[in-house]
């Protein structure tokens, strides 16, 4: 995950003492690393405990080192190497962003594990029977040795709340702070400073990775200014107080040099990040491109493009500060008559890259929509008037994995708008979607899930996405795909179950039902609160329908108490029973079943008779 530091040569006159300085300085910088707090916190403190734990080794090694066999000293070199990458991703994660780190928290669940794989490896081809070491540090090391071997085959079990929260908050229009709360809580972004450092630490893995991490900038972006609005009002009341105090005492206070535009050193009023990265004020970067100029100001780096994107994050830090120091912002950028980062020109580029450009410049021109298109209303309109929705349609089918990925998420992105999705679909959109969700890759699939979601908003257009054979495919992306897209299938087949006119609720009821079996379908299931529906289906649905509600209430409440209580609140038991006494064989047998679970413990036969007794009288 890092470069391995170059160590001392073993071949030929092998300088031992050399490579036992080596493994203690490795050793001194992972024990002057500071405590991670990020999500991965327990996996770093593992990995670093592990690495210290060999500190009594390497002591003992100093006052021999020149006798120490060459085979060993091989050994030992391997585990200076596996020891510098170890310290390396201890380092990269304590500087990186934490919201990429859940969000990609197998990616380094495997670098952690591959990290210990090493080490264990790189001990045990030392032999330490032929190292000149005291017994008790023998013992430690061969200790040390079996919880390594232990933990390369142990699974990190996933914060299954955090999970649940992040696919909550990923939609752009949930906004319960509670649960954002409970995720700044989790990722230790509780303050200011906190904040300012993840989104330094967002703009350095942009650049690190060209322009294109390996998660969408915008769902980080989102989650953060999430974050940041509610850090922002937990602490209003108390910087309100603070801003009094500070203004009275500090009349002309120091702008962090983080909120200073890099041209002007002045307080950005409407910071905008360009392509390099960076940060700059409108106006001055503005200036510079009209000028002529094609680079960044600050690196000299060239531009791959010339779009201007609104820094939101640093613009509400700079809002905060201001307030609480007492500085009145110019109010002239706050409220653009168009927000539009569009121009007609640099759209007309794109537009032409789209239809005749090279396999590369589809890619480009894809991908910078894709951006566009996210940001605001105004672009998703200046987009589509442009002509851009056919284009990108054409592009689904592009043979270009990554291609075929931007063109569906821009489509996604421009379906925000109730005008777009008439296009969209006019233009007979929907096939070609559904061919993505077959995608080599699973952003692309996830985004076609996402975007066909979006358009079944409007009611004619679930038949079509019916017709055009996305249920299946939905239900293997279920099995795979991320939290958010799991809840939104979810979401998508119950909105199939309250709309009669489609024709689907039998079809419908019975694919949730399979779904059911399985410990993750049965959460995502029970997310989107059926219940209540399921009751409603019970008592006027056909007999086919009510046996297949019956079920799958049985399914989601078999275990899950809290399920169980809700379908009791709704009204579950007096539907139940009158299914005993009306329904089928089958809807007889899940209402006993259900109605025993209610009674906790009496059986099916004894709840049937008791109704019928009941009944009778």
């Amino acid at each position: 995950m890092g470069s391995t530091e170059e160590g001392p040569e073993i071949s030929g006159g092998v300088d031992g003492v050399a490579v036992v300085e080596a493994l203690s300085g490795v050793v001194e910088e992972v024990t002057a690393l500071p405590e991670n707090r990020g999500p991965l916190r327990r996996m770093s403190f593992d990995l670093a405990q592990r690495v210290k734990l060999l500190a009594p080794l390497f002591d003992e090694l100093r006052d021999d080192a020149g006798s120490i066999r060459p085979d060993e000293l091989r050994g030992l070199e391997s585990l200076r190497v596996a020891l510098v990458e170890a310290k390396e991703i201890l380092r990269l994660v304590n500087a990186g962003s934490r919201l990429y780190q859940v969000l990609r928290s197998s990616k380094f669940e495997i670098s952690f594990q591959m990290a210990t794989e090493s080490i264990e490896k790189a001990i045990n081809e030392i032999c330490l029977d032929n190292l000149n070491i005291p017994l008790e540090v023998k013992e430690q090391i061969e200790l040390l040795h079996s919880h390594l071997h232990r933990a390369k085959e142990t699974v990190e079990l996933p914060d299954l709340q955090l999970h649940r929260d992040l696919s909550w908050a990923l939609n752009e229009n949930y906004s319960d702070i509670s649960v954002i709360k409970r995720i700044s809580e989790k990722l230790q972004l509780k303050n200011k400073n906190d904040i300012i450092k993840e989104s330094v630490a967002l703009n350095e893995m942009v650049i690190s990775s060209d322009g294109e991490p390996d998660v969408s900038l915008d769902d980080m972006s989102l989650l953060l200014k999430k974050i940041n609005d509610c850090v922002l009002s937990e602490n209003l009341a108390s910087a309100s107080m603070d801003r009094k105090t500070s203004f009275s005492k500090h009349r002309s206070p120091v702008i962090p040099d983080d909120f200073r535009c890099p041209m002007s050193l002045e307080l950005m009023k409407d910071p905008v990040i360009i392509s390099s990265g960076l940060t700059y004020e409108r106006s001055y970067i503005q200036k510079w491109l009209e000028n002529g100029h094609k680079t960044c100001p600050k690196t000299q780096q060239p531009l791959s493009h010339t779009i201007l994107t609104p820094n939101f994050i640093l613009k509400s830090l700079i809002v905060q500060w201001c307030d609480a120091n007492g500085i009145e912002l110019n109010k002239k950028h706050s409220k653009p008559e168009n927000n539009s980062d569009c121009n007609q020109a640099g759209i007309k580029a794109l537009m032409s890259k789209l239809a005749n450009g090279s396999q590369e410049e589809q890619r480009a021109a894809a991908g910078e929509l894709r951006l566009l298109a996210k940001r605001n209303a105004d672009n998703r309109i200046c987009i589509a008037e442009a002509g851009a929705i056919p284009l990108l349609i054409q592009l689904l089918s592009s043979p270009d994995p990554r291609t075929q990925e931007h063109a569906v998420t821009a489509l996604l992105n421009l379906s925000i708008n109730d005008d777009n999705k008439h296009i969209i679909v006019k233009e007979k959109a929907i096939p070609k979607i559904v061919e993505v969700l077959q995608s080599e890759t699973m952003e692309a699939r996830e985004n076609a899930a996402a975007t066909l979601f979006s358009l079944s908003v409007v009611d004619s257009n679930k038949i079509l996405i019916g017709e055009a054979g996305a249920i299946p495919l939905l239900i293997s992306l279920l099995c795979e795909g991320s939290p958010r897209v799991k809840a939104g299938i979810v979401d998508h087949l119950i909105t199939m179950l309250v709309d009669p006119t489609l024709g689907m609720i039998d079809e419908t009821l019975a694919i949730l039902a399979i779904l059911s079996n399985n410990q993750d379908g049965k959460t995502a299931i029970a997310s989107s609160h059926p219940i209540p529906l399921l009751v409603k289906l019970m008592k006027s649905g056909s007999s086919r329908v009510r046996e297949s509600a019956a079920a799958l209430m049985y399914s989601l409440c078999s275990g899950v108490e809290q399920n169980l209580k809700v379908a009791k609140e709704v009204g579950a038991e007096e539907a139940l029973k009158e299914l005993l006494e009306t329904g089928t064989e089958r809807a007889k047998r899940k209402a006993g079943s259900l109605l025993a679970l209610m009674h906790q413990g009496a059986e099916p036969s004894e709840i049937a008779y008791t109704c019928v007794e009941q009944n009778a009288a």
